[in-house]
C-alpha cells in the first residue's frame, strides 16, 4: 500500500482525513495520523482497517524522521512555523510533501534541493491560501490566453458564520484561529496599488477604510485591506497590473466596531499585564481608561469611545459582557490581547448546531481588443455541521486532493511551490465542484477604481 502521514489532527484535518479514507480502498493508501494528542489521532482514524493513529511530538527528532521514513508523502497540518523540520527530513528521505501554509523563507530555501531530488513542495494550498490562488489564476490564465491585459485585480476571502446561525449583533463568530482574528492587520501597514499608485493604510485606520461588496443570495458585507498584497504581482505574474488589492470580508458593521478595541489599546500584543489573572473583565476594561473618581467604567468607555447609550456600537459592547465584575480573565501574564481574546472566546464561541461560512470574491478587471472588461467571481460554502466546517473542507479537502495528485504522478513539477500553475489547478477546481465548492462568474461593468474608499474615502 501506499503510506500518507498526516502529522497535525486538528480541527481542520477533518475533512482531509474523510476524503483519504474514502478513497483509501480505491486508490490502495494507508493513512497514518500523527498527533501530540494520541486520543485525537486516533479518533480521526476510529478503526478504519486503513488507517492508524500514532502519538507524534514533531520535536522528538527520532520520532518524526522514524514516522518519515516510511511515508510515501507528508501533509503537515501543523502550525506554519513547525513545518520546516518536517521539511528538512522530507529532503533527506525523498519524501513529498503538501502544506497549507504561506511558503516561508525557510521553505523557500529548500527549492533547490527539492527539485534535485524530484520531490514535490506544495505549499499554499488551502482556502487562502490555495483557493485563492487557483481560482485566482484560472481566470487570468484564460484572459491571457484570449490576448486580454489585465489591469485589476482584487480578492476577498471571509471565514464567517452561516446565516441560520447568526445571532449576535456583530454577526460573527470563531470559526477558525481567534488569535488571528485578535492581532488581524498588525504588524505592518496595509500595502496595495490602485491605479498606479503604491497605497499604505496603517494599522489605525485599517478598520476604517472599507469596501462594500454584496454576494446574491448572501447580502451584503465589507472588505478591509489585507497586509501585503504587492507581493502577488510577482506571484501571479501582474508586475504591471494597475490595481491589485486583497482584503478579508466580515459583515457589514463588524470592522467599525472592532475599531473600537483598537483605539482603546485592547488587541495590543507586545506588553504583558500585571496581575492580569486575578482581573475582572471589569477592572481589565477600565486599565484603558482614565481615572475618575465619580464616573463609571460604562461612563468613562462612553465618553473615550464618543458614543451614545442607544448607539448600536454602545449595544454591542454590552452583549460582549466586558462591563462584568466578576468572571476574571483568568491567564497569567496576559497581553491586552490574549486578554480581550479571551472574553470574546466566550461569546463568539460556535454553539454546537452552528453552521460556518466560507466565503471568496474576485474582481478581474482587463482589456481586450480595445474594450475594458470586468469578471466578478464569487463562491459561497455553508459548513454541515461542528465537525464538517466550510473551513475543514474549504482547508483539507485541496490538500488531501493535491497529495493524492503528486502519488498519482498527475502533478509531478518538483520544487518548493503554490498551486497556480496549470497542472495543479485545473483538475483540483475540477474536483472541488463535485464538493459544492464552485465560483459563479459574471461580467459587471469596469470601474478601475472602486476599491477601498466606498465607506471611508
Amino acid at each position: 500500500m501506499r503510506n500518507i502521514l498526516i502529522i497535525g489532527a486538528g480541527r481542520s484535518a477533518t475533512s482531509l482525513i474523510k476524503y483519504l479514507l474514502d478513497k483509501s480502498e480505491k486508490e490502495d493508501l494507508f493513512i497514518t495520523i500523527g498527533d501530540l494528542s494520541i486520543e485525537s489521532a486516533q479518533k480521526f482514524s476510529n478503526g478504519h482497517p486503513n488507517a492508524k493513529g500514532i502519538k507524534l511530538d514533531v520535536f522528538d527528532a527520532p520520532q518524526r524522521s522514524q514516522a518519515i521514513k516510511f511515508s510515501d508523502i507528508v501533509i503537515s497540518m501543523l502550525p506554519a512555523r513547525f513545518h520546516i523540520e518536517v521539511a528538512k527530513d522530507c529532503i533527506l528521505y525523498k519524501k513529498h510533501l503538501v502544506t497549507a501554509s504561506y511558503v516561508s523563507d525557510e521553505m523557500q530555501a529548500l527549492d533547490e534541493d527539492a527539485k534535485v531530488n524530484g520531490l514535490v513542495f506544495m505549499n499554499e494550498i488551502g482556502v487562502d491560501p490555495g483557493i485563492d490562488h487557483m481560482s485566482a489564476m484560472q481566470v487570468i490564465d484564460r484572459i491571457r490566453d484570449a490576448g486580454g491585459i489585465i489591469l485589476m485585480f482584487e480578492s476577498f476571502t471571509g471565514g464567517l458564520i452561516a446565516p441560520e446561525s447568526d445571532n449576535n449583533l456583530w454577526h460573527y463568530k470563531f470559526t477558525w484561529n481567534p488569535r488571528n482574528v485578535v492581532l488581524a492587520g498588525q504588524g505592518g501597514a496595509a500595502e496595495f496599488i490602485q491605479e498606479g499608485t503604491t497605497k499604505y493604510i496603517p494599522y489605525h485606520r485599517l478598520f476604517r477604510r472599507t469596501e462594500f461588496l454584496d454576494v446574491e443570495g448572501y447580502g451584503r458585507f465589507e472588505a478591509l485591506a489585507n497586509r501585503n498584497s504587492l507581493k502577488y504581482r510577482s506571484i501571479y505574474g501582474l508586475e504591471d497590473v494597475l490595481t491589485l488589492y486583497r482584503g478579508t470580508m466580515r459583515r457589514v458593521g463588524f470592522s467599525k466596531a472592532w475599531n473600537m478595541f483598537v483605539q482603546l489599546g485592547l488587541t495590543d500584543d507586545s506588553y504583558k499585564i500585571d496581575n492580569s489573572e486575578d482581573l475582572t473583565y471589569r477592572d481589565y476594561i477600565n486599565l484603558f481608561l482614565p481615572y475618575s473618581p465619580t464616573d463609571s467604567v460604562e461612563l468613562k468607555m462612553r465618553h473615550a469611545l464618543r458614543i451614545d447609550q442607544d448607539d448600536l456600537m454602545w449595544y454591542k459592547l454590552l452583549e460582549l459582557d466586558i462591563f462584568n465584575g466578576v468572571k476574571k480573565i483568568g491567564i497569567k501574564n496576559a497581553t491586552p490581547a490574549q486578554a480581550l481574546q479571551k472574553i470574546l472566546m466566550e461569546k463568539w464561541k460556535l454553539n454546537p448546531n452552528d453552521k460556518d461560512m466560507i466565503v471568496m470574491y474576485h474582481k478581474f478587471g482587463y482589456e481586450l481588443n480595445g474594450e475594458k472588461h470586468q469578471i466578478d467571481s464569487k463562491m459561497v460554502l455553508i459548513g454541515e455541521d461542528q465537525t464538517y466546517t466550510a473551513m475543514a473542507a474549504t482547508v483539507g479537502l485541496p490538500v488531501a486532493m493535491a497529495a493524492l495528485k503528486i502519488l498519482n504522478k498527475e502533478i509531478t513539477t518538483p520544487g518548493v511551490q503554490r498551486p497556480i500553475n496549470k497542472e495543479v489547478y485545473i483538475p483540483i477546481l475540477n474536483e472541488l465542484e463535485e464538493y459544492g465548492i464552485h465560483f459563479r462568474e459574471e461580467e459587471v461593468e469596469y470601474f478601475g477604481y472602486n476599491l477601498v474608499g466606498g465607506v471611508n474615502g
